[in-house]
């Protein structure tokens, strides 16, 4: 299981001072930590964080769609996602009925476009 950002400010540091992607089913922020960074953080790995909005439907939908970006994460973020990043996942009106695949593809087209995808295999 990925460490999670949970207080706000790191949510909105990933969001002013990180890269954006947009995809179909999700958008993708990133940003890579610094050492002086309050609360200081110490995880080498990556974090993640996942949110949505109203616009995504009522509460039964959006606990789907942080699901399924949950599942999504920890079936790619582990693997092929840079250390010392912060990822937040934010949901769309999609996210809860596109093909859990579909869903698989955006998040890794979006870490190609933001040049943050390992390819372990590859050995990068």
């Amino acid at each position: 299981m990925l460490p999670r950002l949970k207080q706000r400010r790191e949510f909105l540091r990933a969001a002013s001072g990180g890269r954006k992607s947009v995809a179909r089913g999700l958008v993708l922020q990133a940003r890579r930590r610094r050492t002086g960074d309050r609360p200081p953080v110490d995880v080498p790995g990556p974090r993640l964080g996942i949110t949505d909005s109203k616009k995504v439907g009522k509460a039964v939908t959006r606990n789907r769609a942080r699901r399924r970006l949950r599942a999504a994460a920890e079936a790619i973020l582990p693997r092929h996602a840079e250390p010392g990043h912060d990822y937040v996942l934010i949901g769309r009106a999609e996210t809860p009925t596109r093909p859990f695949r579909s869903l698989i593809g955006d998040l890794e087209s979006a870490l190609k476009r933001l040049k943050l995808f390992r390819d372990m295999e590859a050995g990068r």
